[in-house]
């Protein structure tokens, strides 16, 4: 089995790239389940009612956020969507559920959702004791388990692949939007990525117009940021999975320009 998980859709033309890349991906690498983090996909903050729908309609089978979750208050009409999930970190009583079970080729494919603390500015739970108690909860349940691991700083992702090594399937990192060169098997076979990258302007820092940031950083002074425009690239990540053990046994990063 190959599960194709997306980086950080930037923007209305990210969403565009996405849309022309995925059927030629999945044809050529035979993809069979498909994640895609869509947290900074309308106008590079949330997602909205028309880009949700757009998913969906590329048969996409689970729709990840993070830091940008309410960026838009058109979530608020889909959050229970089956294949929408937030970061399951969040305090208590939020909207939305934080993973899914998912059946695909006669497995049982489990997603969790988690946000970091560091550098993050979101009041969250924490996410070590979190997804601990959801592992305990639902491992019975499902063949495999993925963890999106939407977060700032690299120790602390580094940290979190090691606490859940052989306890899960693989775990990834989204929300630097720069892809890392670091996929590996773990000591006790649980797979790991740093982060998968963006799916957005090549042009850019971090998918957003380079002058505004530029001055943010020089000056020190709030300065709004503006989405880049221009040719955009799609980053990814494909884990290809051995279906009778549930253990991954290749990971290939994808990077198209």
């Amino acid at each position: 089995m190959k599960i194709l998980t997306i980086g950080d859709i930037v923007g209305e033309n990210g969403v565009k790239k996405f849309k022309e890349e995925l059927p030629k991906i999945k044809e050529e690498q035979n993809i069979d389940f498909i994640i895609v983090n869509a947290e900074n996909s309308a106008g590079g903050m949330g997602i909205t009612t028309k880009i949700f729908n757009d998913l969906l309609s590329l048969n996409v089978d689970v729709i990840t956020m993070g830091n940008h979750t309410w960026g838009k208050k058109d979530i608020f009409s889909f959050i229970d969507h089956p294949k929408l999930i937030r970061p399951a970190n969040y305090s208590k009583g939020v909207v939305g559920k934080g993973y899914g079970i998912y059946k695909c080729k006669n497995k049982k494919i489990a997603v969790i959702d988690l946000i970091g603390r560091t550098d993050m500015n979101v009041l969250s739970d924490n996410p070590f004791t979190v997804v601990q108690e959801i592992i305990k909860k639902i491992k019975d349940e499902c063949d495999m388990i993925f963890v999106e691991f939407h977060a700032e700083a690299t120790a602390e992702k580094i940290a979190m692949g090691n606490y859940l090594d052989g306890k899960i399937t693989a775990i990834y990192g989204t929300h630097t939007h720069v892809q890392t060169a670091d996929e590996q098997i773990l000591n006790n076979g649980t797979a790991y990525i740093t982060d998968i990258g963006m799916t957005g302007p090549i042009n850019s820092v971090i998918g957003m117009e380079k002058e505004a940031s530029i001055k943010r950083f020089v000056t020190s002074l709030p300065e709004r940021y503006k989405l880049a425009e221009g040719k955009c690239m799609l980053n990814g990540c494909i884990f290809e999975v051995d279906d009778e053990k549930c253990r991954v046994i290749n990971i290939n990063r994808i990077i198209r320009k």
